[in-house]
């Protein structure tokens, strides 16, 4: 882990964050928009649970990761290519998590916009203490286009601009530090990363976030994560991607029960179990994210 010491109640690295991600009115964006709350909730109760039978010696805190602000194909009213999620929609979101003593990011895709513009109508909830942020640049349009026509990118700067905005958050309302997640899949969507200012207020993740088999997942990590950790490291698993290529060919048989498969996937043909993600990969990653 770099950086500076933890200050007392931080997360990390004392728990392991296991998020459940997406938007409640959406059933293309993740397992929160595709599965109803009163299924969703204990399934990510159960799922942590598996995760804290696989790494006995550390917490873990189930989180739900809502995307805030969604990024569109069309400009709107104000030329941003993006839309900001209502109060109301968060405000239900959080109150989810509030009850359980879970926690909340609220995940910002910029379009045309900017963080700091973003980060701004967010702050009311960022105030309270079990609410994060977390930043995907695979949507942010700097040089233009529209957003998921190609991969955008963040910078630095960027990142640092949402460390300085949640340290005064923490400041000024005595809170513990917060949590900052920023998705990764490529070396371009994060740019001088050795540029970041890591802040003891603020707890940085880099996040692998691209699909696929376990084995390219795997090798993607080792790419693109683990010699740019910045601060600590994070993991991204797909329910409906992440497949071996070998389940096309007629007659491939997984190895595990066809019923099984069709859910989730099984070791190395589909989804990577708790025990998988932490015997292969360094630095072991502290936060998983569910889609």
């Amino acid at each position: 882990v770099r950086g500076p010491k933890p200050l007392p109640g931080a997360l990390l690295p004392e728990h392991r964050i296991i998020a459940y991600y997406g938007n409640p009115r959406s059933t293309r964006m993740g397992i929160m928009g595709q599965v109803p709350p009163d299924s969703m909730l204990p399934r990510l109760e159960k799922v942590a649970m598996e995760w804290a039978l696989a790494d006995p010696e550390r917490k873990v805190m189930p989180a739900l990761h809502l995307i805030a602000t969604v990024a569109q194909r069309l400009p709107g009213p104000r030329k941003k290519y993006r839309i900001r999620m209502g109060d109301g929609l968060i405000d239900t979101v959080a109150s989810w998590a509030e009850e359980r003593g879970w926690i909340v990011f609220l995940d910002i895709q910029t379009g045309h916009s900017t963080v700091a513009e973003e980060i701004e109508p967010l702050l009311p909830f960022l105030e309270r203490p079990y609410v994060h942020l977390a930043l995907d640049p695979e949507f942010a349009m700097k040089s233009g286009g529209v957003p998921g026509r190609r991969i955008g990118t963040l910078d630095a700067e960027d990142v640092n601009h949402a460390i300085e905005a949640l340290g005064d958050v923490v400041t000024r309302h005595q809170l513990p530090p917060k949590v900052l997640v920023v998705h990764r899949f490529t070396r371009r969507m994060l740019t001088n990363t050795d540029s970041i200012r890591l802040d003891p207020r603020v707890q940085v993740v880099i996040q692998m976030d691209g699909f696929g088999s376990p084995y390219i997942k795997q090798d993607a990590y080792r790419f693109w994560i683990s010699p740019y950790p910045v601060q600590y490291t994070g993991f991204k698993l797909f329910y409906k991607n992440d497949r071996d290529p070998r389940t096309k060919v007629p007659g491939f048989e997984p190895s595990c029960d066809p019923m099984t498969y069709e859910l989730v996937g099984c070791g190395d043909d589909g989804l990577m179990t708790p025990e998988q993600v932490i015997g292969r990969l360094y630095p072991v990653p502290l936060y998983i994210q569910y889609q």
